[in-house]
């Protein structure tokens, strides 16, 4: 095999796998999922109405990524539940949150595409009453509905669930799917891979030419 061949191989091999890793395959939801997913929120003591909407959401299953909006206030001083230390900031409790959830997230090809905190109070509120004030905002990546609720039904999730209701004051957030970004990291991997490919194949051709110069023209 050529050093160029080699170049593309190793380089496509590792797309694909990146591919494999961050793209959905499983489809939509089944009727059992569903079934075993509301019957581990009834268990957990989840509202009716709450219940409903998780399922609405799961029969709207597309099969694919979706992304979760999130606006937080946090609380000045946490509130003080099992497991919160004296003179711990809201940040450090939900630090405490975040514990599980970004092994839980990146293991399942979920991530944070954006997050800040907020600059000013809100600027264009309508019949929100309450709804001035924030302190962050996020966009999180899930990979698909069935991942999201893998990580949420997760009986490691339910006990650190308390650090965020002492964390945060409020909170909203709402899926959007379908949903675009001009920063897909499959794109930005081809895209990176594919000038690494061709750059190292240009190398490769340099050295065989000097190594193995072509015939001299013949001159007149």
């Amino acid at each position: 095999m050529t050093r160029t061949r080699w170049v593309w191989l190793n380089c496509g091999l590792l797309y694909a796998l990146f591919f494999g890793w961050y793209t959905s395959f499983g489809g939509p939801l089944t009727e059992q999922e569903i079934d075993q997913y509301l019957a581990h929120f009834e268990q957990r003591g989840i509202a009716p109405q709450q219940q409903r909407m998780l399922e609405q959401f799961m029969r709207a299953d597309t099969g694919d990524d979706f992304a979760m909006v999130n606006v937080i206030d946090m609380h000045e001083t946490p509130l003080q539940v099992d497991g919160v230390e004296p003179g711990e900031s809201s940040s450090d409790v939900l630090g405490r949150y975040m514990q599980y959830m970004y092994p839980a997230l990146f293991a399942r090809a979920s991530h944070p595409v954006f997050f800040g905190d907020a600059a000013n109070r809100a600027m264009d509120l309508m019949n929100a009453p309450g709804m001035e004030r924030w302190s962050q905002g996020a966009l999180m990546r899930y990979r698909s509905r069935r991942d999201f609720f893998d990580i949420t039904t997760n009986p490691a999730f339910s006990g650190s669930h308390d650090f965020k209701v002492a964390a945060m004051r409020k909170t909203i957030a709402f899926p959007l799917d379908p949903w675009m970004h001009l920063g897909d990291p499959r794109l930005l991997l081809g895209l990176a891979l594919g000038l690494v490919a061709m750059g190292l194949s240009w190398r490769a051709a340099v050295r065989s030419s000097a190594v193995n110069p072509p015939d001299a023209v013949p001159q007149d």
